[in-house]
């Protein structure tokens, strides 16, 4: 009989949610700006709280690097405990392996590094405990025999590494294959997998500042979402991250959001 003080994984995917919201608060300008620290702080049960910020992992950085909210002392040692707690799997997924090296090089920016620094892969973390450091560079997705649809799903994976100023092997990936992004972002909007293409609209969003376009109307992928994805935490910030990439590569038109 299960017992009853164990969070089920209902409350992990409600912290989750409620983590989201907060992140989305911030990069709008509304809400506690200490996001991470709040969210462990106020939560019944901490360990859950600390659960959700691994899965959220960098964009809970996302406030400070495309807001320029600030990233406090309190919510860096949120995000190490999270790490301690839960630390980094050596046989996880490529996916899960880039969410956490990505999140220890933020880390160590917000944590001891100068934020103003761009993150590159040769990075070294600086100011975070030993028992974070377990995590090695895996090999970039996207390999020479991978369909645009296998390509597609990995990069919704990593979306999370879809930010300004984060650079390295999966963004390199991102631009080279861009063609297969769009088509499936285009796929995932004919779908109605409103998720899946939040998530792929934040890469496309992203490639204009590097000198790349995509193939897909971006902005009016990412007007759509923001009509049409409805509700969840998750999703609404990816779209609003989609946005945030793209108004800072393009003029704001008068009366609202580039579109």
């Amino acid at each position: 009989m299960p017992n009853p003080d164990t969070p089920s994984r209902t409350d992990y995917a409600a912290a989750v949610e409620s983590l989201a919201d907060r992140v989305l608060g911030a990069l709008r300008g509304a809400g506690d700006p200490a996001v991470v620290a709040s969210q462990v702080d106020e939560a019944p049960d901490p360990k859950v709280a600390l659960a959700a910020v691994r899965v959220l992992g960098p964009d809970v950085f996302a406030p400070a690097l495309l807001a320029g909210v600030p990233f406090g002392p309190g919510d860096a040692r949120a995000v190490a405990e999270s790490l301690r707690i839960f630390p980094p799997a050596p046989d996880a997924a490529p996916e899960a392996a880039w969410r956490d090296w990505t999140t220890v090089r933020l880390l160590a920016r917000y944590g001891g590094g100068s934020p103003g620094e761009t993150l590159t892969d040769t990075d070294t973390p600086t100011d975070i405990p030993e028992d974070t450091l377990g995590v090695r560079e895996p090999a970039p997705p996207g390999g020479a025999g991978s369909s645009w649809r296998e390509l597609s799903l990995s990069m919704a994976q990593l979306s999370p590494l879809a930010l300004p100023d984060v650079d390295g092997p999966v963004h390199k990936t991102a631009l080279d294959r861009l063609r297969d992004l769009s088509r499936g972002a285009a796929r995932a909007m004919l779908r109605r997998d409103y998720p899946t293409a939040a998530r792929l609209a934040r890469w496309l969003a992203r490639a204009p500042h590097h000198g790349a376009r995509p193939d897909l109307d971006t902005a009016a992928l990412v007007r759509h979402l923001e009509l049409h994805c409805g509700g969840g935490g998750r999703t609404a910030l990816d779209t609003a991250v989609a946005r945030g990439l793209l108004d800072r590569t393009q003029p704001q038109r008068p009366g609202g959001p580039t579109a």
